[in-house]
């Protein structure tokens, strides 16, 4: 695979660097598979809990290496019209109307029904070219002349039978069209493809074995910090350690659904326009609807929130 500015892409270092130059704060592990992708030619499942980055990686990398990003958002029932191509029918139904109208033109010195029948079947397979096909992200992705990053987003959304039509995609870089034939990327532009999934259900292992495996699960303390200065970095040093603390702290209690990195950088742009300088236990508990989801989660957490405090400003 060859794009232009494969510089970005040459090591490992260099991946990180620039995902951190647009706020995205990897480890090694994630810029490893990224360059792995790239020189393999290998697409990568990227695994994990909610909120924690895997869409926000493939856009990234997409801004960083200045090409489009065509998403694919996954749901039940998605199937090739919606992910690959269909037929433009309003046209061909105009065309058709068009034809009708000329018939006579057309048919024009044909002699008998043999001739008449050959005369039609030449416009039979125009109504079922290019020209009257409705590309899809996966089509759109192969097409694109410079390459392009193909977010395959949430996959565990779709039926088993939408991996099935992924297969031939994912390992050869390109889709059959019964009307056409078969659409190849070019050579040295194949889509860099990154595909997400929540783990709401098993991924089939046909689907596993044409990808890399990534799996990016909460950030340790250090890192959600790192992050954290990154998107919000008018947080000061002490209030974000307090509020990343605090956040590690709520993840190892028995919730319905954990604070993820998303969350806490919508508390932090939130503590940030209450003027706050150190976290109270008061504040805390006017803004866990921010972090929290689910109100038996909100209850939950109430009783907590003053021992939590005393942790995370101690943290500081």
């Amino acid at each position: 695979m060859t794009i232009e500015r494969d510089e970005q892409l040459a090591t490992i270092d260099s991946i990180q660097s620039g995902l951190a130059d647009l706020n995205y704060i990897s480890n090694h592990q994630i810029a490893t598979a990224v360059f792995l992708a790239y020189h393999l030619d290998k697409p990568v499942l990227i695994e994990g809990p909610p909120g924690v980055g895997k869409t926000e990686l493939a856009k990234s990398v997409a801004n960083m290496l200045a090409l489009n990003c065509i998403r694919l958002q996954c749901y039940e029932g998605l199937d090739e019209s919606k992910a690959i191509y269909e037929w433009k029918y309003g046209k061909q139904l105009l065309y058709t109307q068009v034809l009708k109208e000329t018939l006579g033109e057309i048919l024009e010195g044909a002699k008998g029904l043999t001739e008449s029948v050959a005369k039609l079947h030449e416009f039979g397979d125009v109504f079922f070219s290019e020209d009257f096909l409705e590309p899809r992200p996966l089509l759109k992705a192969l097409k694109e002349e410079a390459g392009c990053v193909l977010l395959i987003d949430e996959i565990d959304k779709s039926d088993h039978e939408f991996e099935s039509l992924l297969l031939e995609m994912l390992s050869d870089y390109q889709l059959s069209i019964p009307e056409i034939g078969t659409v190849k990327a070019h050579p040295d532009r194949k889509p860099l493809v990154f595909l997400t999934s929540n783990n709401t259900r098993e991924i089939s292992d046909a689907l596993k074995r044409r990808c890399l495996h990534l799996y990016i699960p909460f950030p340790d303390a250090d890192l959600e910090s790192q992050i954290v200065k990154a998107r919000v970095p008018e947080v000061p040093e002490a209030l974000r350690r307090q509020l990343v603390t605090f956040i590690q702290e709520l993840r190892e209690l028995d919730l319905k659904k954990v604070p993820a990195i998303s969350e806490t950088i919508d508390w932090a742009k939130t503590l940030i326009l209450l003027h706050t300088e150190s976290l109270d236990s008061e504040l805390v508990k006017q803004t866990l609807n921010v972090i929290l989801k689910f109100q038996e989660d909100i209850e939950a957490v109430t009783g907590e929130v003053q021992m939590l405090t005393n942790k995370a400003t101690k943290a500081s």
